[in-house]
């Protein structure tokens, strides 16, 4: 004989209208079951997100920078030699393509983070029969040419610490103070055709050296521009300005950029001036020219 059923209807049940009570008692057992889960997940999960969201905001964040720079180089020196100075215009005789390298390396977290960049010069260049060197602040004279050589070698380091004033999806600005230090050898060599001034007999032929280590301070700006589909493009721009035991040093970067979820792929033109105190051998120098590099992101 069939055992009796208790007929119930089951909201938000699909199918039959009427089952069993023992049916009816384990479907309820499991919902409140499933529905106590729910919950419980529920409660665990939002601390679990909102610790996220604030561990996301005070983690560090690193950006690396390979770069390579092709500057025109401009700049004058005095090399002393037998009481007369030898005067050059680096740019009359490193007329040639130059590559210099340099790296970069940034650490952010939140509204605060810190910088260094990195920059070696070796270059060179020479030129025969010239009239581009001065003997005491007076050109060569008619008649006696020089065959010279010029050499410099050096490294650029800048090292600063910075304050986010701005980050949006659309654009960062940070301000930044810091230190960069230069230091510089120059080596020239020479030969008159003639003799000239004390450089005579023998002494038409030479070799002459200055160094430098310069350390200032600097103040400045950076940030990106982002445009384009999901703001993968976007323009990088550096400024800084500073003085200390040079009288006047400044930089300054801009160009374009692309980001991939690895890094960044970036093209930029890069000046850097330095224009140093009357008592200093080496007057001036300047690097300008194009950069590209890569930008890696952890």
């Amino acid at each position: 004989m069939e055992s009796p059923r208790l007929s119930l209807g089951l909201w938000g049940e699909t199918g039959p209208a009427t089952q069993s009570l023992g049916e009816l008692i384990v479907k309820r057992i499991v919902k409140r079951i499933a529905g106590a889960i729910m919950v419980l997940c529920s409660v665990a999960l939002l601390p679990a997100r909102a610790s996220a969201q604030v561990s996301s905001a005070d983690e560090w964040q690193f950006r690396a920078t390979l770069y390579g720079y092709f500057p025109s180089l401009g700049g004058s020196s005095k090399f002393p030699s037998d009481g007369t100075d030898i005067d050059v215009s680096a740019d009359k005789i490193i007329s040639n393509l130059k590559f210099v390298f340099m790296g970069a390396l940034e650490a952010q977290k939140g509204s605060f983070g810190a910088f260094t960049d990195v920059m070696y010069l070796n270059i060179g260049g020479s030129k025969a029969a010239t009239r581009d060197l001065a003997i005491g602040g007076e050109r060569l004279p008619a008649g006696i040419t020089a065959d010279a050589s010029l050499d410099i070698q050096g490294w650029l380091w800048t090292l600063a610490v910075d304050y986010r004033a701005l980050s949006t999806p659309q654009a960062s600005f940070d301000t930044f103070a810091g230190a960069r230090l230069l230091s510089l050898k120059e080596k020239l060599r020479w030969a008159f055709s003639g003799n000239v001034g004390p450089f005579v007999g023998p002494e038409r032929q030479g070799f002459s050296e200055e160094s430098l280590d310069n350390w200032d301070g600097v103040v400045g700006v950076k940030g990106r521009l982002n445009f384009g589909a999901q703001r993968a493009w976007f323009v990088p721009y550096y400024l800084d300005i500073g003085t200390g035991e040079s009288h006047f040093t400044w930089q300054g970067i801009a160009g374009i950029g692309y980001a991939f979820g690895w890094g960044e792929v970036i093209a930029a033109w890069r000046y850097i001036g330095y224009d140093f105190k009357s008592d200093s051998t080496i007057e001036s120098l300047n690097l300008n020219g194009p950069a590209v590099g890569v930008a890696f992101r952890w």
